[in-house]
């Protein structure tokens, strides 16, 4: 059987290696568009979380398998559709992800100096569409709109000391924009509370260590929670547990100050705030600042509503970030997408309505979770093809083409595919760079670049 993964993100390779590894004749193509591999592991993992990445290990063994093969540089969707891939393949999958943001809906968020966390993020983590991104950090007070893993992320790399930063693998223009910030203060907001929040103990704890900025957290806002959490599953309550005896403590800053020493960054939580507008600068050219009506919660836990009470509060921030989650999009007219939940209608990744084509990851089930929630979410699709396999609902008595028949569409529309041996003289490329830097690796930003150093 022939089949294709559209998409080089951990989806996309968690499926791939679960069916090389479970059927021993099946062969595997995988898609992307981009020149270079691996998603947001290369893209969305924060460049001093290094350890996250390591995953990239396996999934170059993955591709490197005789019975697996990569082509870069292909946009499913525009450079040959699905219907095509259908042809070509016995089964289809696709785990394209999330490459959108969800909107705020709310008056003056297209101003300059307000950005989505995806953009951003993309920004100092060489994602190509995001390099010409030039967000300004001239002000001192910074606000993020989200209280999960990649609010925290964005924060820590805006507070984080520059010799921290200058061993990873952030691009080389982002470092030096960082340079000149000056963002002294973080403000992380979320419409619930700290019984709600969507960030990891793992993270957090990280935050309130990042040398040389202190947390600003109101004791008041934890009044009784320990009552509350008390029956909670562990991880909530370590975390809500941290909250409260971080809140309660005396920074040691203030003795700091008190000696004359300069004041440090801060970032802070606050919760029960929904945006409702972003305010412009005098001119009108900027935002100046945020309106945000105060809540209260309605229900418990996880499924707690945020209810507006009437009463509004106005913070000034020259730079917002909205990081209230990604969205996947639509990629080819012959595909069902839920529009409304963004997310193709499935059931353990079969398409409904569509044998033979799957999906798998984000764009399955919601931009949600960790590289293992993926990976599991992966393998729970993956296994859907191969049952679909033996028990025969897939037709492998054609035989199909596979990249034989795709190649020739792609010759006929100019388009010519990256391989991962091309992909590994990138690589190389990237590597010696940073080595010259002193750090793991310089990313190139520019797809024409990428296809420069390999002679495409």
């Amino acid at each position: 059987p022939r089949v294709c993964v559209v998409g080089s993100g951990p989806a996309g390779f968690y499926t791939a290696q679960h069916i090389l590894k479970h059927h021993g004749g099946a062969l595997v193509d995988i898609y992307e568009k981009l020149p270079v591999p691996f998603g947001l592991v290369r893209f969305g993992v924060a460049p001093d979380h290094p350890e996250v990445k390591n995953v990239i290990n396996t999934f170059t063994q993955t591709a490197h398998s005789e019975r697996c093969a990569y082509y870069g540089n292909v946009t499913v969707g525009r450079d040959v559709t699905v219907p095509e891939l259908r042809q070509a393949y016995h089964a289809v999958v696709l785990s394209y992800g999330a490459e959108d943001s969800q909107v705020l809906g709310i008056p003056g968020e297209n101003l300059p100096g307000v950005y989505s966390a995806r953009a951003f993020v993309g920004w100092y983590n060489g994602l190509p569409e995001n390099r010409q991104l030039k967000p300004d950090l001239s002000c001192e007070t910074a606000l993020i709109l989200g209280h999960g893993n990649v609010a925290l992320d964005i924060a820590r790399i805006l507070l984080s000391p520059l010799q921290l930063l200058r061993k990873t693998d952030i691009t080389d223009s982002s470092l030096a924009a960082l340079a000149c910030s000056k963002v002294k203060r973080v403000w992380l907001v979320g419409r619930r509370g700290p019984l709600q929040v969507a960030f990891t103990i793992k993270e957090l704890r990280e935050m309130i260590n990042l040398p040389g900025a202190r947390a600003v957290l109101d004791p008041g806002d934890f009044t009784g929670l320990e009552n509350a959490v008390k029956d909670a599953p562990r991880p909530r309550k370590r975390l809500t547990e941290l909250m409260i005896k971080t809140a309660l403590e005396k920074p040691v800053e203030v003795q700091a100050a008190a000696a004359g020493a300069a004041p440090p960054r801060e970032w802070g939580l606050k919760f029960q705030r929904s945006p409702q507008e972003v305010l412009p600068s005098a001119d009108g050219r900027r935002a100046r600042g945020i309106r945000m009506a105060l809540t209260r919660l309605e229900g418990s836990g996880d499924s707690a509503k945020a209810i507006p009470t009437g009463d509004v509060e106005e913070l000034e921030c020259g730079l917002l970030l909205s990081s209230i989650g990604y969205r996947s999009l639509p990629l080819d007219p012959a595909v069902p997408f839920d529009s409304q939940r963004g997310v193709i209608p499935n059931s353990s990744g079969r398409v409904e309505g569509v044998p033979g084509l799957y999906c798998s990851g984000w764009v399955k089930r919601g931009p949600t979770g960790v590289i293992i929630t993926t990976m599991n979410d992966s393998f729970d699709t993956a296994q859907s093809v191969l049952e679909d396999l033996q028990g025969g609902v897939l037709d492998i008595s054609p035989s199909r083409e596979g990249f034989g028949l795709v190649e020739s569409i792609l010759r006929s529309r100019g388009v010519r595919p990256v391989s991962f041996s091309d992909w590994e003289k990138i690589d190389a490329a990237e590597v010696a760079r940073g080595k010259a830097a002193g750090k793991p690796r310089e990313k190139i930003v520019d797809p024409a670049e990428m296809l420069r150093i390999i002679g495409h």
